[in-house]
């Protein structure tokens, strides 16, 4: 006695069969019924106990009459009914194989029970004893059992439907004898006189004598399948709409499409996409064998044992594939592996045919992904498990949901389109590598949002007169193309206003100008939204060793003395560029040879769990780990200040080293006020540059020097001084005095009698220029000494 069924169990001759023909179980009943006790046929063959030939027990269910052997010889004529399970966990597959003995019970309970059978009722009904044993049956329900009654009365629920749903109702109906109370289950599945699966709603009611005691249970079951498959089809449209499109991802969305469909609809589903063509469009014509992408899939059988590609794998599909029919016919295409459509196919993918024929696949629903009047890819939905094939509602409702899907594909795609081609936009605008400098060593990095698309952040090294060097940071407010387009004016401005030595504050003020007018173009162009940015521009001096930065609403940078923990700069904010009329600050920062200077754009330390303080603390505790490496220090800092998922905003870093340059490398003199002292300057140059071992440049450095301050002596305001600079591979001659007039390069005349110097020094120097200072003005011009080798 089973402790699920608490009553006996002898009105039962029940016996189990394994897979290879041997009794694995044998009930009292059976040996009451054959006189066999389980010793005796335990692990011996089933077909020991037939007097006649063997039946051959097929698909799930099996019934019929056959001969058994009695233990004492006689032949005993027996109606059987037999179950079949497949394999599930631990419960290897085996026949059960029951048959009713007679019933015994109190007359008058028969004749109760009979009253109460309602036989004439269109609603399937059975009445079950005392002990849970059939007793009476209406015509429905036996059309929908498949069996006569005459077979089946006596036995159990469990035993008449032999599956997981039968010996839970069976439960549910225990519960109803017991207390009395009426039930009320739903369930999905197919009896034994169906073809494929109802849902029921069955109500448990008890029986009860004129007494008030409860003398059996009634079972009465109502259809309604329509109705259930209804509800899961909305269901279903709902949860796609739900599930579907959560990222702007392709190969996601792909997925989504499959795992909502899988089990609702389908055991297997697989989604192939189209590649573009070299245009970037996709194909609009269709002829076999077609070339798709695997972009997901998805299974009830963990693993996906299925699939026979891998996403991202690239088949050829010929005619007579699912994948190709549906394409080229337009529409959605059924096919079925027996006599279907299909068997072409699998004989020309034997490797896939192996598969289906193992996996016991018997249907196909292949449905094209169209969006906007465009052929993304198709979706095909596979069963195996669920033995009923698809109907037209399987088909309306999986292209409801592919509908769906195909318009987010869509969307991620065009979004995947456009932020590739913004980033290959922002990456060309930002330089390829820096410059190698005598003032800093430069390393940095630059990562697109994960999902935003890509910004407008950039970063630069800049090589300025006298050996000094500007870093600028930079970021421009939204994403996509025109926020990488923005940022590539913006560069481009700053390196132009760089080029003419303003001072920090000064070029942020001309860069707001104009990101002020940028803005009023977009919105007489009826662009939305204004243009804004932030910038951070420094510029370091490697001879004095200070650092003057201002910065407009950016954050501010990040400083590694040596042999010192890492702290932000108190810089003044200044306004974010944009807003227009509001004055920048500058600030100087004296800097000892080989301190590092971090520079970043706020999507590295801000986010959603951290603010800007927290995240210049986070960047301070990471920078002050030693490295000598500063690409090393970048892709620490990177790893360890962002989440494992990306950033939510670009990310733009610049790390600079600074270097120093000894004052062995300078010489400066004070020029008097006097033409006629030119040329023991010029002496004084040629033999500092003896001393330096530069001879091979005095003759051109003669000349410079001679027109620099020549020109300082006759038009530039006292004090003048002259100072010469070099590292390896250039020599910088520089004449400073007060005078803010600065020079114009000309062309002289014929007839003129000068005008002709600058034009001397522009020929024979590498680069020349002027700056202002605070104090006036300095003409520079550079000299290229040799390639460093």
């Amino acid at each position: 006695m089973s402790p699920e069924y608490p009553f006996d169990e002898a009105a039962t001759a029940r016996a189990v069969i394994d897979d290879s023909g041997a009794l694995v179980a044998w009930n009292e009943g059976a040996r009451a019924l054959l006189g066999w006790t389980p010793a005796d046929v335990m692990g011996r063959p089933a077909a020991e106990l037939l007097a006649d030939g063997s039946p051959v027990l097929t698909g799930t269910r099996w019934d019929g009459t056959v001969t058994l052997r009695h233990r004492d010889g006689r032949p005993v004529r027996v109606w059987l009914l037999a179950h079949h399970s497949p394999a599930r966990d631990d419960d290897p597959e085996h026949w059960l194989v029951v048959s009713p003995l007679a019933a015994s019970g109190p007359r008058s309970s028969d004749d109760l029970l009979a009253t109460a059978g309602l036989i004439q009722s269109p609603c399937a009904i059975a009445v079950y004893d005392e002990r849970l044993r059939l007793r009476r049956i209406n015509d429905a329900m036996r059309e929908v059992i498949g069996l006569p009654e005459e077979r089946i009365r006596g036995l159990r629920l469990a035993e008449i439907g032999g599956g997981p749903h039968s010996a839970e109702l069976e439960q549910q109906m225990l519960g109803v004898l017991t207390s009395g109370r009426p039930q009320d289950v739903q369930t999905y599945a197919r009896s034994g006189g169906e073809d494929r699966a109802h849902a029921w709603l069955v109500r448990l009611a008890p029986v009860t004598d004129e007494g008030g005691r409860v003398r059996g249970v009634c079972l009465a079951a109502h259809d309604f399948t329509e109705n259930y498959l209804a509800r899961e089809r909305l269901q279903l449209v709902n949860e796609a709409s739900v599930r579907i499109g959560s990222t702007l991802d392709v190969v996601r969305t792909a997925q989504e499409l499959a795992e909502v469909c899988v089990p609702a609809l389908a055991d297997f589903v697989s989604v192939d996409l189209l590649d573009p063509q070299d245009g970037g469009e996709l194909p609009s014509l269709f002829a076999p064998p077609l070339s798709l992408r695997r972009a997901a899939h998805h299974s009830v059988n963990p693993g996906s044992p299925e699939a026979v590609a891998k996403p991202g794998d690239v088949q050829e599909y010929p005619t007579g594939s699912p994948q190709a029919d549906s394409l080229v016919a337009g529409h959605t295409v059924i096919g079925t592996t027996e006599g279907g459509g299909l068997d072409a196919w699998l004989a020309w993918d034997p490797v896939r045919g192996a598969r289906v024929r193992e996996l016991g696949i018997h249907s196909t629903m292949s449905v094209p992904i169209r969006a906007r009047g465009m052929t993304l890819g198709v979706a095909v939905l596979t069963r195996f498990r669920r033995p009923d094939p698809f109907t037209p509602d399987d088909v309306l409702l999986a292209e409801e949901v592919t509908a769906r899907a195909a318009v987010c594909i869509d969307n991620a795609r065009r979004f995947s389109r456009e932020r590739e081609t913004a980033l290959a936009l922002q990456r060309s605008l930002l330089p390829r590598t820096l410059p190698r400098t005598a003032a800093v060593d430069a390393a940095s990095r630059y990562l697109p949002a994960a999902r935003a698309g890509v910004g407008g952040d950039w970063f630069d090294v800049i090589p300025l007169s006298g050996m000094r060097v500007a870093m600028v940071v930079g970021d421009v407010v939204g994403h996509g193309i025109q926020a990488s387009a923005t940022m590539g004016r913006l560069r481009t401005a700053v390196r132009t206003l760089a080029d003419i030595d303003l001072a920090p504050d000064e070029l942020l003020t001309h860069l707001d100008d104009l990101v002020v007018r940028l803005s009023e173009e977009a919105g007489a162009e009826g662009s939305p939204g204004e243009v804004g940015a932030s910038c951070l521009y420094a510029v370091y001096d490697p001879v004095s060793r200070r650092c003057t930065m201002a910065r407009a609403g950016h954050p501010p940078p990040v400083v590694l003395r040596p042999n010192g923990a890492a702290r932000r700069v108190e810089l003044p904010a200044g306004p974010a560029l944009g807003l227009g009329g509001l004055p920048f600050e500058s600030a100087e920062l004296e800097l000892s040879e080989g301190s590092v200077l971090a520079f970043c754009t706020d999507g590295l330390i801000e986010s959603r769990e951290r603010d800007m303080d927290g995240g210049l603390r986070a960047l301070c505790e990471t920078l002050s780990v030693y490295s000598d490496s500063l690409d090393e220090t970048c892709d620490r800092i990177l790893h360890t200040l962002l989440p494992p998922g990306g950033a939510a905003d670009d990310v733009a870093l610049l790390l600079a080293r600074t270097r120093g340059l000894p004052s062995s490398q300078v010489a400066t003199w004070d020029i008097p006020a006097d033409p006629s002292l030119v040329a023991p300057i010029r002496r004084q140059a040629v033999e500092q540059l003896a001393r330096w071992e530069l001879s091979e440049a005095s003759f051109t450095t003669e000349l410079v020097v001679s027109e620099l301050v020549t020109n300082a002596i006759r038009y530039g305001a006292h004090p003048i001084r002259l100072r010469l600079i070099h590292d390896a591979t250039t020599l910088i001659c520089e004449v400073s005095d007060t005078s803010h007039t600065a020079p114009h390069l000309r062309r002289a005349k014929t007839w003129d009698e000068g005008g002709r110097g600058l034009l001397l020094v522009a020929q024979l120097t590498q680069r020349w220029g002027s700056r202002h200072t605070p104090e006036g003005k300095t003409i520079w011009a550079e000299l290229s000494l040799f390639e460093e080798e």
